[in-house]
């Protein structure tokens, strides 16, 4: 067998029996070994497809991190990158280990994780995701609750479209991410955390603008303005226009809640808009509420093999109660 290199020993006293677990480096039988650092370098490559971003990331001189990329590809026997002048690629097989890099640093990662919460379950680091219609205003409403309640978490946002949290998260890119439900993904858990319903935004001077409630038979004819593709809202205003018989206006798609409200304040056209969103005072807009309310649920999500249950569950508690 190789040599084993211990990159970490972390010390545990539990129910009075001592555990070590110990981080190894990757070893092979011919006495050669790697280690997680040279992944990250090749990560931080694959992630930025510039050898200066990456070594600036991985906070080394980009001679270090090319020096050690080339061992790696020497050790693995394979060429992982390509690059020219002016370009960064992997090649196949690169993009292939490039995916189970990943795997393999958040695995360690977790391990490390996994050693300091026996201290405390509820401490530690997390990256948590979430989409652009909710961030915004959902998260400055719920993070000063979480840092007050869970004082010893350390919480990294991104904000992301969902399809794309949901690849992060399977990738071990995210820990957890909070989208809309349900998630269909195999492999991860979720456990809800609120749900929201959808109003109405007009112009202040739409013939509806004077309504406190409206029924969905009130759309009928309207077309409304929605946002582009990729948005988890966007599917879900499609239903609501579906069940109303309305449309859509195709002359234009948003890239956010705030360029859709600009576009009701200047009269060009309705939209809906989720109640979290809602600016309670604004000149050049209503907004109105449904009689019976479409709603969206939302989820904290996270993988099944993740092991912080107990720390998952008190989030979703601290979140629902914001």
């Amino acid at each position: 067998m190789g040599r084993k290199h211990i990159e970490e020993i972390v010390w545990i006293d539990t129910a009075r029996v001592k555990y070590r677990i110990i981080i190894l480096s990757i070893d092979t039988i011919y006495g050669e070994s790697m280690n997680l650092r040279d992944w990250e370098y090749f990560v931080a490559v694959a992630d930025h497809k510039h050898f200066g971003k990456a070594a600036e990331a991985c906070h080394v001189t980009q001679p270090t991190l090319s020096a050690q990329l080339k061992k790696l590809e020497q050790y693995l026997g394979v060429a992982l990158v390509e690059r020219d002048n002016r370009n960064v690629w992997l090649t196949p097989v690169g993009q292939q280990m490039a995916v189970r890099a990943r795997r393999m640093l958040a695995e360690a990662d977790g391990l490390k994780q996994l050693a300091r919460s026996q201290f405390n379950p509820l401490a530690g680091d997390i990256r948590l995701g979430a989409f652009p219609t909710l961030a915004p205003y959902f998260l400055p409403l719920v993070l000063p609750k979480v840092k007050k309640k869970l004082p010893d978490l350390r919480v990294f946002l991104v904000e992301e479209k969902t399809q794309m949290l949901l690849h992060q998260l399977q990738q071990g890119e995210l820990d957890a991410v909070l989208v809309a439900l349900p998630v269909t993904r195999e492999q991860l858990d979720v456990i809800p955390v609120c749900k929201e319903e959808f109003l109405l935004a007009v112009p202040a001077n739409h013939t509806l603008a004077r309504r406190k409630e409206i029924d969905f038979e009130d759309l009928q004819g309207q077309n409304l303005m929605l946002l582009e593709e990729g948005h988890c809202l966007r599917e879900q205003a499609l239903s609501v226009c579906q069940m109303a018989g309305a449309g859509e206006n195709t002359t234009f798609r948003a890239s956010s809640l705030e360029t859709l409200r600009q576009m009701v304040i200047g009269g060009l056209g309705v939209t809906l808009m989720p109640a979290m969103a809602i600016h309670a005072s604004q000149d050049g807009i209503r907004y109105l509420s449904f009689r019976h309310p479409p709603l969206r649920e939302i989820g904290l999500v996270f993988r099944h093999s993740d092991w912080r249950l107990p720390l998952w569950q008190k989030l979703a508690q601290v979140l629902r109660s914001g």
